[in-house]
């Protein structure tokens, strides 16, 4: 597996400065943020410049675009809202072959009008899953337009709030160009190890076939995020399933600080050797 991390991880608003820090912390690879080149994370346009300045810096530190955050509320109550994530998805999407990645992370949504990664009692009705199918139709209109990968994560607070859930959503669409970003601690917020590990060696079998991003932070024993490698997350047990199934491509951490970043690829790179 490759290690990489967050752009945003670091402070910059030019990628050759955000991607020689990504270098330097000990990653060869980057989940890219508009935010690093002066932008909204998801622009109403996007100049070629812009994305091919991108291409060059991780050309120039070596770093892979391993995918490019496009996430917005795709199951926002107000349809108005949707319509501009759509639009920006476009702009997104149609940047991708200068920026050098061929994968946009998604979030595949909330009914709550605030916050796309806060829980809504209506997450788990029939409305909000057939607008998340109407969503998903148009994303995936956008992706084959320009020959992308959409990558969705199972997160609690997100209309697709599981594995399960995400598998049928695949299942459903039938579309080659929807993929998994796995985050073991999106699965589980307080949990026995016993009943940890079993959930997550389910979600990641359940979902082999189409994991193509890992994502690694972790969880407190009270439910809060960490660090990865700060936490109750069994990150052996967790590789040691990644590698089981096949999967060997880029693992990004995130939810970390600037200066916590060179130890946490040290970790990372200590458990992969050992699972």
């Amino acid at each position: 597996m490759q290690l990489g991390i967050f752009s945003k991880t670091f402070d910059g608003k030019e990628p050759l400065g955000v991607l020689g820090a990504v270098r330097a912390a000990g990653y060869a690879a980057a989940q890219y943020n508009m935010a690093c080149s002066g932008l909204a994370a998801m622009p109403d346009a996007m100049a070629p410049e812009v994305a091919n300045a991108v291409a060059q810096a991780a050309r120039a530190h070596g770093v892979e675009i391993a995918a490019v955050s496009g996430t917005y509320n795709m199951i926002h109550p107000d349809p108005q809202v949707r319509a501009a994530g759509h639009a920006r998805l476009d702009v997104l999407a149609a940047a991708c072959a200068g920026l050098g990645t061929r994968l946009i992370t998604l979030c595949t949504g909330t009914r709550d009008a605030n916050d796309q990664w806060k829980e809504h009692a209506d997450n788990h009705g029939v409305e909000a899953w057939r607008d998340l199918l109407a969503s998903m139709e148009i994303a995936i209109a956008i992706a084959d337009r320009y020959d992308i990968q959409l990558g969705i994560e199972p997160e609690l607070a997100n209309v697709v709030s599981s594995a399960p859930r995400a598998r049928d959503l695949i299942d459903q669409l039938q579309s080659p160009r929807l993929h998994i970003v796995l985050d073991p601690a999106n699965l589980f917020e307080v949990a026995t190890l016993a009943e940890q590990r079993s959930t997550v060696a389910a979600a990641i079998d359940l979902l082999a076939d189409r994991i193509s991003l890992g994502h690694a932070k972790d969880r407190h024993a009270d439910g809060r995020f960490a660090t990865a490698g700060t936490g109750v997350l069994d990150y052996p047990h967790y590789l040691a399933c990644l590698k089981r199934v096949g999967f060997d491509g880029p693992l990004i951490t995130h939810g970390l600080s600037a200066q916590e970043a060179p130890g946490v690829a040290v970790f990372l790179q200590r458990v992969l050797a050992e699972s």
